[in-house]
């Protein structure tokens, strides 16, 4: 019995297991092996010892979540015992929580932080994926959404004709994809592409390429690929060169996303966020220095340049202020609203693979890069995004972020409840911003159609024309011959 659970837990990390696409690395031992004396289909049954007291349990030690917690009189219980109503895990024990070959029920009362396969917009390579199938479904129904650029029109970054959907740059995994790639860099010689790990985090394994020789590597394994046992996978997509710079440096937005359910979608948006700089100024040539390219602060932070006072971040504010003074007013709220319909669309893209799970919600962190035409695109989405504060104004802004967070998840003076409609009283939304699903633009009339009215409308005033015509000008017909209408009527 051991065996199989232990095939069925490889098995599972093998199909996008692991916490590898979150900011965050745990530093806590796992729930993999639960207490021997501890029965998880007991602990079901067994109604918690503290009842009139919420209890909490956390994978994450950091003051944002712990000051929020103890603020509301929340009591701190172990998190393998199952005694908790709240709990703030990392994915492997959430995913460990859902697996197959766990026999443990969440109690009606208890909520959890992820959903169980949330790895679906995390992983690179499956995010890809379900975006691909969300544009071919939208075209297939004939939806405006999937409208499309007329075939001379010049490609940009993102590399498809879709007027709406064109929210991530061309990407391709590889080294499945391997073949098809080539043949859209061979069309253009001179781009850059970056290279990403589909299942790590903090900047591990990016690096930059122009050149098909870096990429030997992936020519061979795509002659002999088995999905079935190939971990080391990647996506490699087309870099965006042309990035809005502040004093010469690149930067890229960290926003945060509450999901509280996917089916119906009901998600938030914070309103608070920050920028995220580089430590060195853009130079195109330079590909291989990662301190003026990857704005992840783990990397940055390793560098000399680097300021603590600071951390190369910026309110989100600052970049609203700094944008509407320089291209004019208005600008900001223009750049916000396409962020939304962007994440609106990746969170769409999900919805029908997520399994929704009346347990679950999840804070997502974005990470968006705009370029100088102020267009937003979707780099990554993790999981679990860092609550290791850096600066006095980052503690703030993610305390502010976990208390409103609190708010919406929980029922106001209650505990969790599966049965809750988790529809929140918009008051205690505070910071959050509501992600309505993005409005359809109805198509004109064709052309031809209104022509073709126009047309039958003419030839009804002819005939009507004639027959007054002749009634008042010609003596009326003789018996046998047609009268003028009739043969109207014959011609249509």
């Amino acid at each position: 019995m051991r065996s199989r659970t232990s095939a069925l837990r490889n098995l599972r990390q093998k199909c996008g297991g692991g916490c590898t696409s979150d900011d965050d690395t745990p530093e806590v031992k796992l729930i993999n092996s639960p207490p021997t004396e501890f029965n998880f289909i007991q602990s079901r049954r067994k109604a918690p010892k503290y009842q009139k007291i919420m209890c909490y349990s956390t994978d994450w030690e950091k003051s944002a979540l712990v000051s929020n917690f103890q603020k509301r009189g929340w009591l701190q219980v172990p998190s393998f015992n199952g005694e908790w109503n709240f709990y703030w895990a990392c994915t492997q024990n959430c995913r460990y929580i859902f697996g197959i070959d766990h026999p443990y029920r969440m109690r009606s009362d208890q909520v959890i932080n992820h959903f169980p396969n949330s790895v679906e917009l995390s992983r690179k390579d499956l995010l890809i994926k379900n975006i691909k199938r969300y544009r071919k479904d939208l075209e297939r129904r004939g939806d405006p959404l999937a409208q499309t650029h007329s075939p001379d029109t010049k490609l940009g970054i993102g590399g498809t004709r879709y007027k709406h959907l064109d929210i991530i740059p061309m990407t391709f995994v590889l080294p499945s994809d391997y073949q098809l790639f080539v043949e859209v860099f061979h069309r253009n010689p001179a781009s850059t592409w970056i290279v990403k790990p589909c299942s790590k985090s903090q900047g591990v394994g990016i690096y930059l390429v122009n050149k098909l020789s870096k990429l030997k590597k992936y020519a061979y394994d795509a002659k002999t690929f088995y999905p079935q046992i190939n971990r080391d996978t990647c996506v490699i997509s087309k870099y965006i060169d042309n990035p809005l710079l502040i004093g010469g440096k690149k930067f890229d937005l960290r926003l945060f996303v509450l999901v509280t359910t996917f089916n119906p979608l009901k998600a938030y948006l914070y309103k608070e966020g920050f920028c995220r700089f580089c430590t060195e100024k853009y130079d195109q040539a330079e590909i291989d220095n990662v301190f003026m390219h990857l704005t992840n602060v783990s990397i940055q932070k390793t560098n000399e340049e680097y300021n603590a006072i600071h951390g190369g971040k910026w309110p989100l504010q600052n970049l609203w202020l700094y944008l509407d003074s320089l291209r004019g007013e208005g600008v900001s709220e223009m750049l916000w609203s396409r962020i939304t319909d962007t994440i609106r669309h990746s969170l769409d893209a999900v919805a029908p693979v997520m399994a929704n799970d009346r347990h679950c919600f999840e804070v997502y962190g974005y990470d968006i890069i705009i370029d100088n035409t102020l267009k937003p695109w979707l780099i990554e989405i993790n999981t679990s995004p860092s609550m290791h504060s850096t600066t006095t104004n980052d503690r703030m802004l993610k305390s502010r972020l976990i208390d409103n967070v609190l708010d919406v998840v929980v029922p106001p003076n209650s505990f969790p409840d599966e049965h809750w409609d988790k529809t929140p009283n918009p008051e205690l939304l505070k910071n959050f911003t509501v992600l309505k699903p993005i409005p359809v633009t109805k198509t004109p009339a064709k052309e031809p159609i209104r022509r073709k009215v126009r047309s039958h409308k003419k030839r009804n005033s002819k005939c009507s024309a004639a027959a007054a015509g002749s009634s008042s000008t010609h003596p009326p017909p003789a018996e046998g011959q047609p009268k003028v209408m009739k043969k109207c009527k014959e011609k249509r």
